[in-house]
């Protein structure tokens, strides 16, 4: 009998992004290193944190009520209700979601996020997003790629700077999908409030976090070869398809849903 492979050791000396954000969101899966970096944080960035988990909803749903039943999201973070499997599958039952981190933590915490309807599927994989391939290869093996697949990249790619090839990046992801799927993005501006970009660059700089905000044209960027869909690329709070119109409020995240033709 094989024995089971050893679960990663999570560095609670060093802070991590997806713990970070937890505790912006106002969750206990953190670590006083954690902690340090999101108290020192404006109080804008806890805002930020609440408007991308708020995007997240309205553009799953949405997706899923155009019919769309395959979700690959990539820097899942830490499990919030509701999750994204719990937000499509109510509008499809048979929807199949596959999650991605590389914390350790987010691991620990999967059974939360494969807690499917009796008709779908949700599965999880650790690994980074700067590894592409790895995650297409084991996505590929719950998802059908001749068929359309929202790809989430929630308040992630700011976290990946230039020299890592952000762009390369998508690229390939978006590039092993099918006509008709779908990218969901979000990123912080580095140009609508660029003093306070500043300040939330410099502490999570001090926490050994590196951010790579950037301008309107820099997340336009990430769409090449995409149809954005309406309202295009506006602020998070400004993104909505159905219903009522989310509270008007400031804030510096870009948020976009773009069509693969």
């Amino acid at each position: 009998m094989t024995a089971p492979a050893p679960r990663p050791r999570i560095d609670t000396s060093q802070a991590h992004p997806a713990r970070v954000y937890d505790w912006l969101l106002g969750g206990k899966d953190n670590y006083p290193v954690d902690e340090a970096v999101g108290v020192k944080l404006p109080p804008e960035a806890r805002d930020a944190a609440r408007q991308n988990r708020e995007f997240m909803h309205r553009a799953s749903a949405w997706l899923a009520s155009q019919g769309v039943d395959q979700f690959l999201d990539v820097g899942t973070g830490i499990p919030t209700s509701p999750n994204l499997h719990q937000i499509v599958q109510r509008v499809v039952p048979a929807a199949k979601v596959v999650y991605t981190d590389n914390d350790p933590i987010v691991l620990r915490h999967a059974e939360a996020l494969l807690v499917s309807t009796p008709e779908g599927a949700t599965d999880y994989i650790q690994a980074d997003v700067r590894d592409p391939k790895t995650i297409l290869e084991h996505a590929r093996t719950i998802l059908d790629f001749d068929r359309p697949i929202a790809l989430s990249l929630i308040a992630l790619m700011h976290f990946i700077s230039d020299e890592q090839e952000p762009y390369d990046i998508v690229s390939t992801l978006v590039g092993a999908l099918p006509s008709g799927s779908h990218l969901v993005l979000s990123h912080a501006s580095s140009d609508i409030f660029p003093e306070l970009s500043d300040q939330v660059t410099a502490e999570y700089a001090k926490g050994g976090i590196k951010l790579g905000f950037r301008t309107r044209e820099g997340v336009t960027r990430f769409l090449e070869g995409l149809e954005p869909v309406e309202p295009g690329l506006v602020t998070a709070p400004e993104w909505f398809r159905d219903g009522d119109a989310p509270e008007a409020e400031p804030s510096g995240i870009y948020a976009v849903v773009a069509r693969k033709p």
